[in-house]
């Protein structure tokens, strides 16, 4: 083992050691997170108006994007509309810069919630955007780490790995011979951030009511949501201690299986960090991996167990699971890339998060609404048993696919309102958390589709009992050792009857694209509501209002 296997979990073949004690950017970081949490108020603060220039050019763009659809795209049929709109988006939010490929990315690992079309199509903004210019690039890294680049590197890629919202990766060589990875902030993107973040905070509240579809959210909190992942990801500085922080838990927890790249002793600063480069197979490589001889199944459970025990034993985990921030490794082990967004649990946010998911093991329904409720996505003063009456929390589980369309789109609708009725939210950490899940759990339809859900779920509640089980006894005050595992709890979130004992993955996603199938028949024959009709008059008159500006300009 390295001579550092004992701080983090790094790679076998270190190009360096991580000493903490020699990390010239760490003892920066406390003050910076401080500074980016005290910054976040007055980013997304009550304005009169809006930056007007970005905010005119954000809706001439987007205006642009939803015009050509509707003229185009809208009566090619379902399918055909979706991919149009999904890609016309895409190329929208290209334009847009830095915030909105960011959230074209946060959609893309909505597998399962968003349209097929549209998580396909953003994919491609997780690294496949336009690239700055190298000379962009040079001036970048010269101008932070106060050197020529060839007194730097003795080899430097002009052409990038990868390149996404915030910034791009090239490949290089050091002077001294080590192989890295440099990350390169793209020009003005603070300065786009900020503007985009006061234009959303401006416009957030006006939606509130007035357009149907924003009845499903709360804007402005999911504008605040926002702000809180995107502002840490502009200081690599914090990126770098993020990822000392999590290969620290990795190692605490000897979950080897799980690598991080060494960040570089000096080259660290707002807008550089230099570290190590991993090789290997992508995420979707599946092909590639098995004739290499790697256990697909056991990558994906690898990543569950450790992004998990991070977030209920530590209270820090990875924020951002997708598949571009994922390598298998030739000798099987997972490197995970991109520590800009980490989710971190105050000790009493950790407690409820434990509470949330022990209580979905053992099937007590008030355990989690109080856990939620700690964790800030119920008010304070709520009833937890009005809650989880209106809920019918405590009654049969209801099957999706036993519903007609017009049942499932009523019961969607039931929920929805008495969830805002109730002030719901969704705090930072439980939407990175549900975010991871909802990656890990597709990413199991294509590397073990025929693993058992239930048995899985069994496993994990068994390693955490077996490993953690006096703590975690301790902190949710409930003795596991004599608690069963109970899963019609599990089963009823899910629409399953209580008596089915098997489920696979793909057996999950057949049933999940059923009741998609119901829902798009539903709407594909429903009357036109006024509500929708309200949109359509809303949808035209920005329609007019682009054309006009297009023509001026």
């Amino acid at each position: 083992m390295p001579g550092d296997s004992t701080v983090g979990s790094f790679s076998l073949t270190p190009p360096w050691l991580v000493d903490l004690d020699k990390l010239e950017w760490l003892g920066q970081t406390p003050n910076l997170r401080v500074r980016t949490h005290e910054e976040l108020p007055r980013l997304i603060r009550k304005r009169r108006i809006p930056p007007l220039r970005r905010f005119l050019w954000t809706g001439l763009i987007l205006g642009n994007a939803i015009g050509r659809w509707w003229l185009i795209d809208r009566r090619k049929g379902t399918t055909v509309s979706r991919a149009g709109l999904s890609h016309r988006l895409r190329d929208a939010f290209e334009v847009l810069g830095p915030t909105y490929i960011k959230l074209g990315q946060i959609l893309s690992s909505g597998n399962g919630i968003f349209p097929d079309e549209l998580v396909n199509e953003f994919k491609s903004l997780r690294d496949q955007v336009k690239p700055e210019s190298f000379d962009k690039v040079r001036t970048t890294v010269e101008s932070d780490l106060g050197r020529e680049l060839e007194e730097i590197f003795s080899e430097f890629d002009s052409t990038p790995l990868a390149a996404a919202s915030i910034a791009q990766v090239h490949q290089a060589r050091l002077r001294s011979g080590e192989e890295v990875v440099v990350k390169v902030q793209r020009p003005r993107v603070a300065e786009l951030v900020r503007r985009d973040l006061a234009a959303m905070s401006w416009i957030a509240p006006i939606l509130v009511g007035r357009i149907p579809i924003a009845a499903l959210a709360n804007p402005p909190a999911l504008v605040e949501l926002f702000a809180e992942t995107i502002i840490e990801e502009l200081d690599f500085r914090l990126e770098a201690a993020n990822m000392i922080d999590i290969s620290t838990i990795l190692a605490k927890t000897d979950q080897r299986a799980l690598v991080v790249p060494r960040p570089h002793p000096r080259y660290v600063t707002r807008r550089v960090l230099i570290m190590e480069k991993l090789s290997g197979f992508n995420w979707d490589d599946i092909s590639g991996m098995v004739d290499a001889g790697i256990d697909t199944a056991q990558v994906v459970r690898a990543g569950m167990v450790a992004f998990m025990e991070g977030a209920m034993v530590h209270g820090v985990f990875h924020g951002d699971l997708h598949g571009g921030n994922l390598l298998v490794l030739s000798t099987g082990e997972v490197g995970l890339l991109d520590y800009g967004i980490t989710g971190r649990l105050t000790e009493k946010k950790r407690l409820a998060f434990l509470r949330l998911l022990i209580g979905g093991t053992i099937n007590d329904v008030r355990l989690q609404v109080a856990a939620l409720r700690d964790m800030g996505a119920l008010p304070e003063d709520t009833d937890l048993e009005a809650v989880v009456s209106e809920l019918g929390l405590d009654g049969p589980p209801i099957d999706p696919t036993s519903l007609s369309p017009d049942e499932l789109i009523s019961e969607i609708r039931n929920l929805t309102k008495a969830l805002l009725g109730f002030g719901a939210r969704m705090p930072k950490e439980l939407m990175l958390f549900v975010k991871n899940m909802i990656f890990l759990d597709s990413s199991m339809v294509s590397l073990a589709p025929d693993l058992d859900l239930f048995a899985e779920i069994t496993f994990l509640a068994t390693y955490f009992t077996s490993k953690y089980g006096d703590q975690i006894s301790k902190d949710v005050g409930v003795d596991l050792a004599s608690t069963p595992i109970d899963l019609i709890g599990v089963k009823g979130s899910l629409g399953i009857p209580s008596d089915v004992e098997t489920l696979t993955y793909k057996e999950l996603v057949e049933r999940r694209e059923l009741i998609r199938k119901r829902m798009e028949s539903n709407q594909a024959g429903r009357r036109v509501d006024p509500k929708d009709r309200w949109t359509k008059k809303f949808s035209t008159r920005l329609l007019s209002q682009v054309k006009d500006l297009t023509k001026r300009r």
